[in-house]
């Protein structure tokens, strides 16, 4: 494990089971208290949530990092599959505490990592919040439009890479972060890499996620926090935006100690539009029972 500095805290890596590096910045909160991990989404990295890191320190130890392939770790020469994911997921657990709390929180497609990673260890983790989360109950994500759509936006990100146009697309996502934010997300976001990294994650991520409707991860009794946008925005039309809202109440409902919370401000990036939101409800779980599940 390597250290630096960075507005997003301490830099660090954390070694895989079958040795990759995996980095992460880390922001130390009150001693004794929980760590919250993020997972951002498909193609995205720790710079995600540099809006939210610094309101979670303020009462417990914040931690966003990058998966495989994304960021500046390390990329995985196997598979990018659910599964695998979810256990890089818990390495990195197991890297940063022995016995430690854990809130997990994921974005888009880190939602399902979060919750395959919970089901895992579930002894650990006092709660998840999924934040616009990816969901099984959603049927349009398994019809012939989306997989279009997923395919075509794929390529073009791609060709927009190579050409090095593809930060143009996302430059007001980061306009408001700090400096040296919107320099890692310039230099390390927006390559061929990251774009290829997407690619193999999509490869599988759909037929595994829709395996799940019929025997979802078991949760027990971890609370549950769903957070929805609120707006038909960032390529969501209205029937998207409405069937995705649908799936996270009923995740929500799921979960004995569940919650479903509408982002009025947010399309689908509500970590860079609602972070105070998003901020509240990971300190309401922080604030909850010491662990949810058994296992």
């Amino acid at each position: 494990m390597t250290s630096g500095t960075h507005t997003q805290g301490r830099s660090l890596y954390v070694t895989t089971r079958d040795g990759r590096g995996l980095h992460a910045a880390r922001l130390d909160g009150p001693p004794g208290s929980p760590i919250v991990v993020f997972e951002a989404g498909a193609a995205a990295s720790r710079s995600t949530w540099a809006a939210v890191q610094p309101g979670v320190a303020e009462f417990a130890t914040a931690v966003a990092y990058d998966r495989s392939g994304l960021g500046r770790s390390a990329p995985d020469p196997v598979g990018r599959t659910l599964d695998r994911m979810a256990d890089d997921l818990n390495d990195l657990l197991d890297g940063l505490a022995d016995d430690a709390r854990f809130v997990l929180v994921g974005h888009s497609a880190g939602g399902p990592i979060v919750r395959l990673a919970a089901a895992r260890r579930p002894h650990r983790i006092a709660g998840l919040v999924l934040v616009d989360a990816t969901d099984e109950a959603a049927d349009a994500l398994f019809g012939r439009a989306f997989k279009a759509m997923e395919i075509a936006s794929i390529a073009i990100m791609g060709a927009l890479a190579r050409v090095g146009l593809l930060g143009r697309l996302f430059a007001g996502q980061f306009a408001d972060a700090p400096a040296d934010v919107r320099e890692d997300a310039a230099r390390e976001a927006f390559t061929p890499g990251v774009i290829r990294t997407q690619a193999r994650q999509a490869r599988t991520f759909l037929s595994e996620l829709r395996a799940w409707r019929g025997d979802p991860p078991a949760l027990g009794e971890i609370a549950v926090t769903a957070i929805s946008g609120a707006r038909a925005a960032d390529g969501m039309t209205p029937a998207l935006r409405a069937a995705a809202n649908a799936a996270h109440a009923e995740r929500a409902a799921a979960s004995p100690a569940g919650r479903h919370v509408l982002a009025e401000n947010s399309g689908h990036y509500v970590p860079m539009t609602d972070p105070e939101l998003i901020v509240d409800e990971i300190r309401r779980i922080a604030a909850g029972p010491a662990i949810g599940g058994e296992g």
